[in-house]
């Protein structure tokens, strides 16, 4: 049996690897590196894939949440709710800004921010809310469209984990990050659509905003040399863009597999009494950038060194939830403000999850599970 890894990418790569090396080959030869028309293509097909207007390639993720806050035009001091379960970029750079991060807690079947939470979490001072769809699934998005309408806030989307995902609410289907005034996305080498590098995009439908997203981009300015506003170095390269476009073609294939992983993980666990399984939304169906479990009785670490011991990885996403991090605790948000978020910090353990999991790949990490709990 093949190593396990949390991500097969080596083995991924090696499926289309002709077409990769192919276009890696062309960028290259043309040395069109920076904006070139691999970025101008892709951002294209993207759009239409996600059914959106406007699609801005940015250079990883965590700009482009930066890049999405500083084209709305807050200001240091505006109030932004959140999640604390969440990675620190999310948060992170709303402190950069001189934002206020002010956290709700998540629902603890599906891990994504509690509506009415956020709605209790509103005050005067609130300008926005960054809903994040975490591993894989929408957040309840008609709920925090109307929270949004009704106090007149902007909603940003944090999709860096679940591109490909479609929500079904109240204005049909519409794929996850294209629904708020703007989303964003992380190509880490590990999301569903990674590149081997770093690399990002912003979603929109407003030509407005696009416009002021691809300006603040490109250091504030439209006319090289001239700069309207204060801007960042932010682009998503042509070797990435290149690579992404053909992964893009495989991406509700890579979708399809995850979930047959994660079918095989659910038959092998349900009846686990230790055990809750990953909660499937009502209104958004599931893109597995993770498969995470919720183990009880204070045996998650116990179990994680146990699968460790029979060459399995695990992750904890996430040990510290933001609101405890040195550099955000305190204030507001003292331990045991949020209590789903701080459970679900001590309970929660992903497995090995990726397109190339096999049958003896999947029984091997099953049985040792099982074996644990008999």
């Amino acid at each position: 049996m093949k190593a396990i890894q949390m991500v097969d990418l080596v083995g991924q790569y090696e499926k289309i690897k002709p077409e990769v090396d192919a276009a890696l080959q062309e960028v290259i030869s043309t040395a069109a590196f920076i904006n070139g028309p691999q970025v101008k293509a892709f951002e294209q097909e993207l759009a239409e894939y996600l059914k959106v207007k406007h699609v801005i390639g940015c250079a990883n993720g965590t700009d482009g949440l930066q890049v999405a806050m500083m084209a709305l035009g807050l200001k240091p001091g505006d109030e932004v709710i959140t999640a604390s379960f969440t990675f620190v970029a999310t948060v992170e750079v709303l402190a950069l800004l001189g934002l206020v991060p002010v956290f709700a807690d998540v629902l603890p079947g599906t891990f994504n921010l509690d509506p009415a939470d956020v709605a209790r979490k509103v005050t005067p001072k609130t300008k926005a809310i960054v809903p994040v769809h975490l591993f894989g699934q929408s957040a309840d998005m008609d709920a925090m469209l109307a929270i949004a309408r009704e106090y007149n806030l902007y909603l940003v989307e944090d999709a860096c984990q679940s591109i490909g995902a479609d929500h079904s609410g109240a204005n049909g289907k519409r794929k996850s990050g294209t629904m708020g005034d703007i989303g964003v996305t992380s190509f880490f080498p590990s999301k569903n659509l990674g590149c081997y590098g770093d690399g990002g995009a912003l979603f929109t439908n407003s030509d407005e905003l696009a416009h002021k997203i691809r300006r603040v981009c490109n250091h504030g300015s439209e006319q090289r040399y001239y700069h309207e506003v204060v801007g960042v170095n932010s682009r998503l390269d042509s070797l990435q863009a290149a690579i992404l476009r053909i992964k893009l073609r495989h991406l509700d294939e890579y979708a399809r597999a995850r979930n047959s992983a994660a079918a095989a993980y659910d038959q092998a666990f349900a009846g686990i009494a230790e055990l809750t399984l990953p909660e499937r939304s009502p209104f958004s169906n599931h893109v597995f950038h993770q498969y995470t479990l919720r183990v009880a009785g204070g045996k998650r670490d116990v179990l994680k060194k146990h699968l460790e011991n029979q060459g399995i990885p695990s992750m904890v996403y996430y040990p510290v939830p933001c609101h405890l991090q040195h550099a955000y605790k305190g204030g507001r948000h003292p331990q045991g403000a949020l209590p789903n978020t701080e459970q679900l910090a001590r309970e929660v353990l992903s497995l090995p999850m990726s397109t190339e999991l096999d049958a003896g790949q999947l029984q091997h990490i099953t049985q040792a599970v099982r074996s644990f709990f008999h």
